[in-house]
Formats: C-alpha cells, structure tokens, sequence
C-alpha cells in the first residue's frame, strides 16, 4: 500500500461543503520586551497520511515535537517554527531534526581562528542568522518537498542581539513563499507576534477573529480594499490595554505561556481541528545571558 506522508500543519475537516481555508496549526510566539526575548511554542506535530487508492487521508498527531531551535555556536539567537511541520513525503522530518546539519555547515562557513590559533564559529547577526536559516531550509524544501504541493510554509520567528545593541529583533521567514527576513516591530523596542492556529490568540489580544474583516466585507459586498481598514479600526477599539513597553521579561514569559496554554485548554471541547499540544516550551534571550531554556520538555522514562 502505497502512502505519502505529509508533516502538515495544515488539515480540514471533512464537511458537506468544501473547506477553502485549511486550518494552521501549532502556535509559536516570539515577544520583544524591554528586558529580553521570549519565545515560545507548542510540542504538537500532525502527519496526514495519503492512500491514494482508497482515497483517504489519515491524520495522525505527536506531541513530542520541538519547535524550539537553539543552535549551536549561536548564543544570542533562537527561532520557533511552526506551519509545515515536516518536510519530505516518503521519509517526513521537522525542522528539529536538520539541525545538525545546519550547524555543520554554518561552521564550516563561518570558522575562524583566535590569536591561540583554536577554531572559533564567528557569531552572526540576527538578520545574517535567519538568512542562513531560510537559506538552508529552503535548500531542504527544493531538495524535499513535491513541486506541485500546495500547502502551508514552513516557518519562522528568530529572535536575538545583535553585538552592542540595546534591544533585540525579530525576524519571520515563510519557507518557500517568503525566504528573505522580514523584521518586525522595527520601530519599536518592543512588540509580540504570533502565528499558527491563532483564532483564540486573535480574540483574546486584538478582541476578534482575524477572519472577521473579510467576512464583513463579504457580508455587506464592501470593495476588498476595506477589509484592512475595518482590521486597523477593530484593533484601536477591541484589543486588549497591555503597556507591553512596561512589562517585566518575567510578565512576558506569562503571556507567552498563557496563549499558548489557554489554546490547548479550550481545544479540550473544541469540535475541530485540535492542532495546538503537548508541552509548551519557552526560552529567553537577553543581551547578557543570551539563549536560556525557560522551560523545555524532558526525555523520562514510563511514566506511572
């Protein structure tokens, strides 16, 4: 029996109309504060097997993943992932799993030698860091992924320092759509983003659905062009008051893990696509300490 396996973050659920909009799923979450950087996900990864000659498509989740990625070498950066969760249809991988190979050949490309003469790994920029990371996945994806497949990207937040720098960056890449980085909240010290199944993240922040500007637009046959409008105005009325600019590095690590922790509680008696599980994994990055786990999932034995 013949299957093709797709790590997806993508899945619908099979109703008597069509789904055009797939739900995402996962939920990571990178948070600029004042003090540092916190990012965050989830631990769940859904494989879909496809058995074209019975036409089915077996969903099949694990929530054991990691999305956290902390590279070596690499002391004043991070990145989570989420959206494809694997890449390769006959022998699927996460993001996790490549990353010896990326730390491989960033050594070998940024090597250098000290004054004693001992190999040192040159530390990068955030920017040049989520270049090489988009560089190398996307690499993996043209090597990997089908040419004709028409699901989600796979992507990332990276967050770090760069050397002397008062504040850190965030940068998102969307593998393959969207391999340059994009900087967020560039203007600003401070700034959260989110992505993945977001619906409950959405509502609970900016006080709607972010589905719900195109679908008043659609309702009351307003030209597309006032869905962003309709969004900007919701924003400034419904989203929730939080001085992010005042917020403690132990206060954002709070909201990061509540997001996330307040999606998978209410997927408990959600009738839906459960794609947000399993334990939430969070670490900082300050201009002093660099990357710390905050808290990160264990490998135990039987658990009685």
């Amino acid at each position: 029996m013949k299957q093709n396996w797709h790590g997806i973050a993508n899945c619908c659920i099979k109703t008597k109309r069509k789904e055009k909009n797939p739900k995402t799923m996962s939920l990571g979450i990178a948070f600029k504060g004042p003090e540092g950087i916190v990012l965050a996900a989830d631990s769940r990864v859904t494989l879909t097997a496809e058995i074209p000659e019975e036409k089915l498509i077996l969903p099949a989740t694990f929530d054991n993943a990691t999305k956290l990625l902390r590279v070596k070498g690499q002391p004043y950066v991070g990145a989570v992932t989420y959206g494809l969760g694997a890449l390769g249809t006959r022998e699927p991988r996460t993001a996790h799993s490549f990353l010896p190979e990326f730390e491989f050949e960033l050594h070998q490309k940024h090597k250098e030698n000290d004054r004693d003469g001992r190999e040192n790994q040159l530390i990068l920029s955030v920017k040049n860091f989520a270049t090489e990371l988009s560089d190398f996945f996307k690499k993996q994806w043209d090597n990997l992924m089908p040419k004709d497949f028409k699901g989600p990207d796979m992507v990332f937040f990276i967050g770090g320092y760069d050397e002397g720098a008062p504040y850190g960056k965030v940068f998102e890449v969307k593998i393959p759509s969207q391999p340059i980085p994009f900087e967020w909240h560039i203007d600003s010290p401070v700034g959260v983003i989110w992505g993945g199944q977001k619906e409950f993240t959405d509502r609970l922040i900016q006080g709607f659905d972010d589905k719900l500007p195109e679908m008043v637009t659609n309702f009351l046959q307003l030209p597309n062009t006032k869905a962003n409008e309709i969004r900007e105005h919701l924003k400034q009325q419904l989203s929730v008051r939080i001085p992010y600019q005042f917020l403690p590095l132990q206060d954002c690590v709070d909201l990061a893990i509540f997001l996330i922790r307040t999606t998978i509680n209410i997927q408990n008696w959600y009738v839906g696509v459960r794609g947000v599980g399993g334990a939430i994994d969070v670490a900082t990055i300050t201009r002093i300490d660099g990357f710390k786990p905050i808290q990160q999932k264990n490998i135990v034995g039987e658990r009685t």
